[in-house]
């Protein structure tokens, strides 16, 4: 039976990294899992595999969970890190905090203690702000520091800025979990291994995300420490992330992650580095109007570390620039919106984008 395409395929937009499709690589890695019969649940060659490539990306300890989708790998990992009277401290701006519907709340039954921060980043000082009240009963007690790298604002942190953090977790009794649904962004962005700005300075668990950088849905639970969480097994399953047939899961992250005989060529930092160029792109050419005149009232609200821009625009702008182009509000408050770039925006995109804001403004 032939298959209709439905969408206008000739659509772009700055909105999400998730608006993109999927990779031809990683189309033709589940394509590849797909004949023959295979043990479901995990217990299939792919998965197997899977261990393998994390192990060598993130050390030979490292045990990876293939799971659904971002917020049911936050859940579940920050679940089997903490026990029912646990708390996780992070940004107000985290994903956790925001964009999950209360999940980590409603469905792990985890106590949020956020703290307001400019630029989407934790510093041990910040931490501190909720880092207290261990053995009071009338508490919820903060054992668990949660970041996001590359963060929900578009900004990077450093691994030596991830380490203190870590340090400093650890010295009281709390540990460490790495939000990486755009992990991936910050190793393109960092230049560094991925081990390199977790596994080396300290991170605990961390979540690692395929789907916006090209997968059609899979993520993983990574823990890096075995002390730090207990019960994945049972946990993935009781939240409904256990996938019967994992080898499609597992095969999408073994395209991008796969070691080649030359690091650049790995499927997640071409990536990633497209969608980090593209954005660069973007801020370049917006910057390039206000310089000449041809853009007016434009600000600028976050530096461009990865592959999101942060942007004020005059009012009225936004609604008129989203006839040509979808994206999001940040904070309609102050007319602040968020342009995202992945790995198959082009270069054709991002001019015709900076054109219609230029003829807008």
């Amino acid at each position: 039976m032939p298959v209709t395409t439905l969408h206008d395929t000739a659509v772009r937009g700055f909105a999400s990294d998730n608006y993109s499709g999927v990779h031809p690589e990683i189309l033709a890695a589940i394509a590849a899992a797909n004949d023959g019969h295979q043990i479901a649940y995990g217990e299939d060659a792919y998965t197997a595999r899977l261990q393998e490539v994390f192990a060598h990306h993130f050390g030979a300890g490292a045990q990876a969970f293939p799971v659904f989708n971002g917020t049911g790998a936050n859940v579940t990992g920050l679940q089997s890190m903490l026990p029912r009277w646990g708390a996780v401290i992070a940004a107000s701006t985290a994903h956790i905090n925001v964009d999950e519907g209360g999940a980590p709340e409603r469905v792990a039954g985890i106590k949020i203690l956020n703290v307001p921060t400019d630029d989407g980043k934790l510093t041990p000082e910040l931490v501190d702000r909720e880092a207290w009240g261990w053995g009071d009963e009338h508490r919820a007690q903060p054992l668990v520091v949660s970041i996001t790298q590359s963060t929900e604002l578009g900004t990077l942190y450093t691994p030596d800025e991830i380490r203190a953090l870590a340090d400093h977790a650890h010295e009281r009794g709390m540990r460490l979990h790495l939000d990486g649904a755009r992990l991936s962004n910050a190793a393109a962005a960092l230049d560094l291994p991925l081990r390199a700005f977790t596994t080396d300075v300290g991170v605990d668990v961390l979540s690692f995300g395929g789907t916006k950088n090209g997968a059609l849905g899979g993520e993983a639970v990574v823990v890096l420490d075995p002390a730090a969480s207990d019960g994945l097994l049972f946990l993935r399953k009781l939240n409904m992330q256990l996938a019967s047939k994992m080898r499609f899961i597992s095969a999408q992250l073994i395209a991008l992650l796969e070691p080649t005989s030359d690091p650049a060529g790995e499927l997640y930092l071409r990536s990633a580095r497209h969608a980090n160029a593209m954005a660069q792109r973007l801020r370049a050419g917006v910057e390039a109007g206000l310089a000449d005149g041809s853009i007016v009232g434009v600000a600028f609200t976050q530096p461009t570390q990865s592959n999101g821009v942060f942007a004020t625009l005059p009012d009225g702008v936004a609604e008129c620039l989203r006839a040509a182009f979808r994206f999001y509000d940040w904070d309609a408050s102050r007319n602040e919106v968020r342009w995202m770039c992945s790995f198959d925006t082009t270069e054709a995109d991002v001019d015709a984008f900076v054109a219609e804001l230029a003829r807008l403004t």
